[in-house]
């Protein structure tokens, strides 16, 4: 009984003495808010946290994107009616540079830069003329404009109304007729324009467009030149 109340008071005593406000605790660690900045950064600078980071072309296309909305977002602040007046407006501009390129074509050439009229060897007005009509039976009424058109100014010099002269273009080939058919100045430079707009402005032709060219080729042999040279 001795021995087994002295171990009670030996361990009651020693609790007693851990339990005690004289025992003082150890301090906190502390750190400076520079400190613990910088070794954040250390930290997550480490290969393990970027595995999954985007690439260079991912973020240059994210800075992209940004930038686009935030023009959108300005644009869009500023227009009435909002993002849907913008977007009005945007769809609307679209509408009119359609309907520019379908009524003028794609600009393949700069304006007065027209090529010549006839491109290979001399032919008759006649043969353009057989060639025009074989292609508008075929629906190939590019083609069809463009020999039609030749056979006008291929008559024309057979009538020796115009001089034969390589390189000639259509709207040269007009204003030069037009001194001796001042009646049909109108229509021979329509149908300059119309051979230059098919020809290097992409614009389809079709069968009206031959119609025309085909009545002034035949109007035009049946016409009497004006002479406006010296009489004897």
């Amino acid at each position: 009984m001795r021995g087994t109340g002295g171990l009670l008071a030996a361990t009651t005593t020693a609790a007693t003495a851990t339990a005690s406000p004289s025992a003082s605790p150890a301090p906190p660690v502390t750190i400076g808010r520079d400190a613990a900045r910088e070794a954040a950064a250390q930290e997550l600078s480490k290969p393990m946290y970027h595995q999954n980071d985007p690439g260079l072309f991912q973020r240059a296309l994210d800075w992209f994107w940004d930038k686009v909305g935030s023009l959108f977002d300005h644009a869009s602040a500023s227009t009435p009616g909002g993002a849907l007046g913008l977007v009005a407006v945007a769809v609307f501009a679209v509408l009119v540079l359609a309907a520019l390129w379908w009524r003028l074509g794609a600009p393949k050439r700069a304006a007065g830069a027209a090529g010549t009229l006839f491109d290979d060897g001399v032919r008759s007005a006649a043969d353009h003329r057989t060639s025009a009509e074989a292609l508008a039976a075929e629906g190939r009424w590019n083609e069809a404009v463009q020999e039609r058109m030749r056979a006008v100014v291929r008559s024309l010099e057979e009538r020796t109304l115009l001089d034969p002269r390589p390189g000639r273009t259509a709207d040269e080939a007009a204003t030069e007729a037009a001194v001796s058919l001042p009646a049909h100045e109108a229509a021979l430079r329509a149908a300059a324009r119309t051979f230059d707009e098919v020809t290097y402005g992409a614009r389809p032709a079709n069968g009206a467009m031959y119609a025309t060219l085909r009545d002034l080729d035949l109007d035009l042999t049946r016409t009497k030149p004006l002479l406006t040279g010296p009489t004897p």
